[in-house]
């Protein structure tokens, strides 16, 4: 299909489609319950299958509530002619934070789970740009990273986005009025990297620029392919040190390179986190429910003068940046919420 007819998919169909869900969600919700709470005798664990309802439902209607007011929108500033102004790419910002606020919350209630952050304090980083790199593992890590910039730090994040996240309508539609780029798979190098330093340059003060270096989740079976691509590429040292990485893949630099030549000013901060690593399958995800668990966040600024200058000497400080997170994974497992241990944390919303 072309660009065009997807995009009328999108936006046409799918969009009003979601809608149509939302409504329909709320006018059988009774009847939903009703049959939920027939079946949570017979299946395992606590309520989950009711656990899992009442997530779906808070996730249609906040995207349902979010395509509405961004037509509303879309009408008021003059049929789209002025939707990518500064003024409303910031209103679109404080949109999002918002119901990313009342949703994030409702899960993390619904899951039974802590997410907590450790690092610098936010005031680390004062009208400074910054490059965001952060490892890729689990279900909703980009969410609670995204999240946590915006809640925590107080930041407006510039992403990066697989097209396929285009098919979900209201990511489609708030992605392409903020600064955000959906790139594939299948492009070539030099348009990925274009891409990236298009959407990195001229960062101001409270933007971020977000990348996940590794490319996807992490699974055994990407690790290992990531290895084998390094030796195609008679990269043999580089594959040895990725090998001894087992719990994250090898990082592909390029898209991080290309940023930190477009943002000369920007300070990189590199994330790790654990907790929801493990879960990888819609079978894992039902096994956990609920998670009792904390997700611990590790932050690292990075001083633009401590990053090397060069595109060798920068792959080594990404690759040894890589191999510290490595470790900080294989120390830091998954807690239990009886269990969780003090420490000198933030707590995410």
């Amino acid at each position: 299909m072309t660009r065009a007819v997807l995009w009328v998919l999108r936006r046409a169909v799918i969009a009003p489609a979601m809608i149509l869900l939302a409504v329909g969600l709320w006018v059988l919700l009774p009847l939903w319950l009703i049959v939920t709470a027939a079946l949570v005798p017979v299946l395992p664990g606590r309520w989950r299958l009711l656990r899992i309802l009442w997530l779906t439902v808070v996730w249609v209607t906040a995207e349902s509530l979010l395509l509405v007011i961004l037509l509303g929108w879309w009408l008021a500033s003059g049929f789209g002619r002025r939707i990518r102004t500064a003024y409303w790419q910031g209103v679109h910002y404080d949109l999002v934070q918002g119901l990313m606020y009342v949703v994030f919350r409702e899960a993390r209630r619904v899951l039974a789970l802590r997410v907590e952050t450790a690092g610098p304090d936010p005031d680390a980083y004062p009208g400074k740009p910054l490059i965001v790199a952060s490892r890729h593992a689990g279900p909703g890590d980009s969410f609670t990273l995204i999240h946590a910039l915006m809640h925590w730090y107080g930041r407006e994040p510039r992403v990066v986005l697989k097209d396929t996240l285009a098919w979900d309508p209201a990511v489609d539609v708030v992605m392409n009025r903020i600064p955000a780029r959906f790139v594939s798979a299948g492009k070539g190098t030099q348009d990925f990297e274009a891409q990236i330093a298009d959407l990195a340059r001229d960062l101001d003060g409270n933007d971020a620029f977000v990348i996940f270096p590794e490319g996807g989740n992490f699974t055994p079976a990407r690790r290992q392919r990531g290895i084998d691509r390094l030796r195609r590429l008679g990269l043999e040292r580089m594959a040895r040190r990725a090998e001894r990485m087992t719990h994250v893949l090898a990082p592909r630099p390029g898209g991080l390179l290309a940023a930190l030549d477009a943002a000369p000013e920007a300070d990189v901060v590199l994330v790790a986190h654990t907790g929801l690593d493990h879960v990888l399958t819609v079978g894992d995800v039902w096994r956990e429910l609920p998670m009792d668990k904390v997700i611990v966040m590790q932050w690292w600024q990075v001083p633009r003068a401590e990053i090397p200058a060069g595109r060798e000497a920068r792959i080594e400080w990404l690759f040894a940046w890589w191999e510290r997170i490595d470790g900080w994974i294989a120390e830091h497992r998954p807690q239990e919420l009886s269990r969780g241990r003090s420490r000198r944390t933030a707590k995410v919303g």
